[in-house]
């Protein structure tokens, strides 16, 4: 690049500037042009002079810049003799103290695209104004020239994409790191359980366009759903455990349970899955005065027990706090599998794990970072940490899993039933599983109760 530089000042199309920065902004002018530098006409053998001088460290910072020798009166401002060199005493990682003089941005674009063989330089829109500037240098160098093509970069609600907040987020400890399961990262919705597959999926239907907006983080999480919901297993797992005893069942009595492991791949096949006189539901399943359209357990209800038998409920108990620590409920053991003989109906089927083959898991509910579809929107005086969503993270310490799990491994992934898509996290141990939550499934009846408020 600075043997190109060179070139251009040869062919008399760069020359070395001694205005101060503010001056060239001055000089720059208004929309009828600007006024050109007394230095601008300098020969071609004092540029020269001067601009090796500038390289081996003779001047100090922002004594003088090298600047493309252009057009002034330009309606592109970017074109009105840009600035390509200025001096920097700095120690450079790699060379040192050798180089006293550092590229712009723009005329480092292109000749480094030139140089790796780009074909297409992809950018955002703020750099539309500089492609000009970047096709003039290729131009006057006759270099091979790749093709700048800017589009409107990505804004999804929810979250940020910048990379200045994101490095203030993990710096002062919002989050857990660079691969926290709440961040925009590859390293973080990798975590979380995002796949190749469905951040493809993602691209694809949002495509590429030329104005700025923001893309819903809904259809991101649904290009999850609809990839884990081919590929992932399906697995029972209670999250807020409610005992349930089956009085009638017998004591000591264990039962097998044929399970389908993926309905929508036959080839994923079946699995066992225990039942026992005490098993677990979620506490979310009952209530104790249940409205009309509340079809899960509530006294004197009956509902199926997915691949089991109808259980319906008789009768509860609660500590001293009024809380429910305990159902009863009988069971029809005509009904296994989940069918009725004669010919009765339920309109609820819950989720459930035997208590006595139950493992213990903790798992991590992740939601969206900021508690507002556009972080910045706050009030005056504020930025947009004012709207992290203090409850972005919920670690939930007693969840109950069914047995098929003891061999799941960091990075598998499951949708448990009736609950969402959950991966397996790094901070599992041999003995304790960590899940995270990497997308919800669609709750109806959490939806009714919403519309209801």
């Amino acid at each position: 690049m600075y043997e190109w530089a060179e070139k251009l000042i040869r062919d008399g199309k760069a020359f070395v500037c001694d205005l101060s920065a503010e001056e060239v902004a001055k000089t720059r002018g208004d929309v009828k042009g600007g006024k050109e530098s007394p230095y601008r006409n300098r020969s071609v053998e004092e540029n020269l002079d001067l601009f090796r001088r500038m390289k081996v460290g003779e001047f100090p910072d922002g004594a003088r810049t090298l600047r493309a020798k252009i057009d002034m009166s330009h309606p592109n401002f970017n074109m009105r003799d840009p600035v390509m060199y200025r001096i920097l005493h700095a120690e450079h990682q790699h060379t040192g103290n050798k180089w006293c003089i550092y590229p712009m941005y723009d005329y480092a674009h292109g000749q480094s695209d030139s140089i790796e063989g780009i074909t297409h330089s992809i950018c955002t829109l703020e750099f539309e104004n500089h492609r000009p500037l970047y096709d003039w240098y290729i131009k006057a160098l006759a270099i091979y020239a790749p093709q700048q093509i800017e589009f409107a970069r990505l804004n999804l609600s929810y979250t940020v994409l910048s990379k200045r907040r994101l490095i203030q987020l993990v710096t002062e400890k919002h989050v857990r790191g660079w691969d926290d399961p709440r961040m925009p990262t590859l390293v973080g919705v990798r975590r979380r359980g995002y796949t190749p597959e469905a951040m493809r999926k993602f691209c694809e239907r949002i495509g590429v366009s030329k104005f700025e907006g923001v893309i819903d983080i809904s259809w991101l999480e649904d290009a999850l759903r609809e990839d884990l919901n081919k590929k992932a297993d399906r697995v029972m797992g209670v999250l807020h455990p409610l005992k349930v005893v089956i009085e009638n069942y017998p004591e000591g009595q264990t039962e097998e349970m044929e399970a389908v492991n993926n309905p929508e791949d036959p080839s994923a096949g079946k699995r066992k899955v225990p039942f026992s006189r005490v098993i677990y539901v979620e506490r979310d399943d009952f209530r104790e005065d249940a409205p009309k359209d509340f079809f899960r357990l509530a006294p004197g209800k009956e509902v199926r027990l997915r691949y089991a038998y109808f259980v319906k409920c008789t009768g509860f108990e609660k500590n001293d706090k009024g809380e429910v620590t305990e159902l009863r409920c009988t069971y029809d053991p005509a009904t296994r599998g989940g069918d009725s003989p004669d010919g009765r109906k339920v309109k609820g089927t819950i989720h459930w794990v035997s208590a006595q083959y139950a493992i213990d898991a903790e798992v991590r509910l992740y939601d969206h970072l900021f508690s507002k579809p556009d972080p910045d929107d706050v009030p005056e005086g504020q930025n947009y940490l004012a709207n992290l969503n203090p409850h972005s993270l919920a670690v939930l310490t007693a969840c109950k899993l069914e047995p098929s799990l003891n061999s799941a491994k960091v990075g598998d992934k499951f949708q448990f039933e009736r609950l969402g898509y959950f991966c397996v996290d790094k901070d599992s141990s041999p003995g304790k599983l960590v899940f995270n939550r990497a997308v919800t499934l669609r709750d109806t009846w959490a939806k009714i109760e919403k519309k209801k408020k």
